[in-house]
């Protein structure tokens, strides 16, 4: 067993895990942060993604004690991050209005990749939001709503504005 200190959605928790366990399996197991969603254990869905350090990161790929003395920031603490108060993250909220997800298993990680995008290029043309979320899969939704959404997202969070928009056509 290795002791761990990882800061997850502004918490610090110390435990001691196994060297084999994955990020992703300990914040399910371990933290009870079940919005992170193990899809196919081999990095190809991007349903696990989180940040570390600020990057988005498949935590299906990265060992819970890679994360020692690191920053992890979930889809559950993402609201807490704009304003504070709880309230819907300017993506959380585009997902919801332009219908971007259908099952709702890769919105999680589709989101996050989406906050990492955002944070490399905040005015991304329906191009470069694809090909900023190639490593993320969606069965149910096509990505046109996803693209929609992503879009959306960035005119609220460059305005700095929570309000809810009228989602591009």
């Amino acid at each position: 067993m290795a002791r761990i200190t990882v800061t997850v959605d502004g918490t610090d928790y110390t435990d001691d895990v196994e060297p084999r366990t994955l990020l992703v399996h300990h914040l399910r197991e371990a933290l009870g942060l079940t919005g992170t969603n193990v899809g196919c254990d081999t990095s190809n869905c991007g349903a696990c993604t989180v940040h570390v350090d600020g990057q988005s990161v498949k935590s299906c790929t990265m060992l819970a004690i890679q994360a020692d003395g690191r920053e992890v920031l979930t889809i559950q603490g993402l609201a807490d991050t704009w304003d504070g108060e709880g309230s819907l993250h300017p993506l959380q909220q585009a997902f919801h209005e332009a219908h971007a997800l259908q099952c709702g298993y890769c919105t999680p990680g589709m989101i996050m990749a989406s906050l990492d995008l955002l944070a490399e290029n905040p005015d991304p043309s329906d191009d470069e939001v694809r090909h900023g979320l190639e490593g993320n899969l969606c069965r149910c939704t096509g990505y046109q709503n996803i693209v929609k959404a992503v879009r959306a997202a960035a005119v609220q969070i460059r305005q700095g504005s929570t309000k809810s928009q009228e989602v591009p056509a």
